[in-house]
């Protein structure tokens, strides 16, 4: 098969390797189109290791292990590749757990699929795992209930807005910049949603968050759900979380937080947690019991293909990235440049020289 190898200077070579074989609980996945997000550059560059970085596979599956259950061979499916393990999405075939793998229905194209595992699990974490107190999709709260979402506009921001709205948590306060016409699509203004814009500065960022909350249903905000966590996010957000309540989950694990004041709850939001439990305070340490992040994510994967089957889900918009495996370095460049906004960049694998056409069963 034809799998591309992402060098530390984002340079890639396309190599042909062995198609996976999958342990007793993996599937074997032929992609049809991978996924990307700004991971996929930031892992060779910072690693200064090549790798196949991709995790975001959608496809029809090839192969699964003695112990699946759920999936058989020709099954249309999503799923979420274990990061910096060998079978990523950047190939004819990939691999995943079958727990974090799910079934797409036949109107949801390969395309949009591809653009859910990753950024979709790493919204639903951060709101219902890292941060406390906020009610599932399937229990909405009836409350007004204040949150930002810092990034609004990046797959993972917009995906936190639709889980809130959801799970009916409003007012939202939406930070973003040239996204905003995206964002104005996702949220409830007439539930008290709001858009801000970073772009005047940080001085008036922090303005126009203090005026915003000072209207809020009690004056108050405890939750933030900062998507960005660089360029100066967090510190904008301490200015008006409540400092006795407040609690913010930040995205980029390894960063200096101290900015954010000690009183203030904070947790960081690792999607990887669904192929390992990564329990940082609470829940399986505290009480003992034997699920967690990866029971979590089991059951949110299949909930978003319900969605998908039901409608009251969608992907995040996507920009098809000429040359299949053959795109990846440019793409990856524009992810590095910051030049994406309200949009996922996915390759379709048939794209690439020497890849046959995808033909449906």
């Amino acid at each position: 098969m034809k799998e591309a190898i992402v060098q530390p200077d984002l340079k890639v070579d396309i190599v042909d390797s062995e198609i996976p074989v999958p342990k007793d609980d993996e599937v074997v996945t032929k992609v049809v189109v991978s996924g990307s997000n700004p991971k996929d550059w930031k892992r060779p560059v910072m690693s200064k290791q090549a790798m196949n970085s991709g995790d975001d596979i959608a496809g029809v599956v090839h192969q699964v292990g003695r112990n699946v259950y759920e999936f058989k061979p020709g099954d249309r499916v999503a799923a979420f590749h274990q990061m910096m393990a060998p079978g990523g999405s950047f190939a004819e075939y990939a691999v995943s757990w079958a727990h974090t793998t799910f079934h797409i229905p036949n109107h949801t194209s390969f395309e949009e699929a591809a653009s859910i595992p990753l950024a979709a699990m790493t919204a639903a974490i951060g709101l219902y795992q890292r941060l406390e107190g906020l009610p599932l999709p399937w229990h909405p709260t009836t409350k007004p209930t204040p949150l930002i979402v810092y990034g609004a506009a990046s797959a993972v921001g917009a995906y936190a807005i639709k889980l809130c709205q959801l799970s009916n948590i409003h007012p939202l306060i939406c930070i973003a910049g040239r996204g905003i016409p995206f964002v104005e699509t996702l949220i409830s203004p007439e539930k008290g949603d709001i858009i801000l814009d970073y772009r005047p500065g940080n001085d008036q960022l922090v303005a126009d968050l203090q005026s915003a909350v000072s209207k809020v249903p009690g004056g108050k905000i405890h939750y933030a759900f900062d998507a960005v966590s660089e360029h100066h996010s967090f510190q904008n957000i301490s200015h008006v979380l409540d400092t006795s309540t407040g609690q913010i989950t930040l995205v980029l694990p390894g960063k200096d937080y101290s900015a954010i004041p000690a009183s203030i709850a904070q947790t960081t939001t690792m999607v990887g947690a669904v192929h390992a439990d990564m329990d940082q305070r609470r829940f399986q340490k505290a009480t003992g019991s034997r699920t967690g992040d990866m029971e979590f994510g089991y059951v949110m994967f299949r909930f978003f293909g319900r969605g998908l089957a039901e409608g009251w889900l969608r992907g995040h918009p996507t920009e098809v990235v000429a040359g299949g495996l053959g795109g990846i370095s440019g793409a990856l460049m524009d992810l590095k440049e910051g030049r994406a906004s309200a949009v996922k960049y996915v390759f379709r694998l048939e794209e690439t020289e020497g890849v046959e056409r995808y033909r449906t069963n």
